[in-house]
């Protein structure tokens, strides 16, 4: 024997993976992940779109007691529409809130403006026969717990908005006195929002985040308010 070792012998190549066949398998699963990304998303749009209006509804019925219907629509320089349809141009959204009989018991609105932590986001309920907002909630908010979100539990602050005057004035172009926030204990008009002591910054979000919001929309939608007084 010889002791020379022999070479072993190399397996034959298989066929080398081209770019081309990369790419197209690359694709493949880039259409099958958007395929089921999309089927994901429509197959619970209905849902998910059905929960976010009963939680509004629920803000809204909270914050207008005696609501039990809802319906949304945009105020704009050309008039009220539903909401279902194509949003106008510089629209404002709101919703009108209706009783039992069908008639209006008041409309609610959402203003938000920079708070301490965030922006906050709140919703009001606008009364047309008495020019005021009566009603208030939170939509959102990070302010710090037990200072900031005072405006939630604080009964002196609730009691802001009992009648917190919004009228407009004479040509309805504006709100006749700009919403402003106020130190504690120095409120002496109705358009005026008492501060809770401490927590200055997040009140006085409250009181931009209506106000914007009202001198936006109430202009708009007070003359066309005979088209919301019953549910029809």
């Amino acid at each position: 024997m010889s002791g020379e070792s022999r070479p072993m012998a190399t397996p034959p190549a298989g066929p080398a993976t081209t770019s081309t066949a990369m790419i197209a398998t690359l694709g493949l699963v880039a259409t099958l992940c958007g395929i089921l990304i999309v089927s994901a998303y429509q197959g619970t749009l209905e849902a998910v779109s059905a929960n976010k209006r009963i939680v509004l509804e629920r803000a809204v019925f909270r914050v207008i007691p005696g609501a039990v219907r809802m319906k949304s629509f945009y105020a704009s320089s050309a008039g009220i529409v539903p909401a279902e349809g194509p949003q106008p141009k510089e629209g404002v959204l709101f919703h009108a809130a209706y009783d039992q009989a069908g008639q209006l018991k008041g409309i609610a609105a959402e203003g938000a403006a920079a708070g301490y932590a965030d922006v906050v986001r709140v919703l009001y309920a606008y009364d047309p026969a008495r020019q005021a907002i009566v009603g208030f909630g939170v939509v959102a908010m990070r302010e710090t717990p037990g200072i900031g979100d005072k405006i939630l539990t604080d009964p002196a602050f609730l009691k802001n908005f009992e009648a917190l005057d919004v009228s407009l004035t004479a040509d309805m172009k504006t709100l006749a006195n700009a919403v402003k926030t106020v130190k504690h204990g120095s409120k002496t008009q109705p358009w005026q929002i008492d501060a809770i002591s401490g927590a200055t910054v997040t009140s006085k979000a409250v009181g931009k985040g209506i106000n914007d919001s009202a001198q936006r929309l109430l202009p708009l939608l007070v003359p066309n308010l005979g088209r919301l007084e019953t549910a029809g």
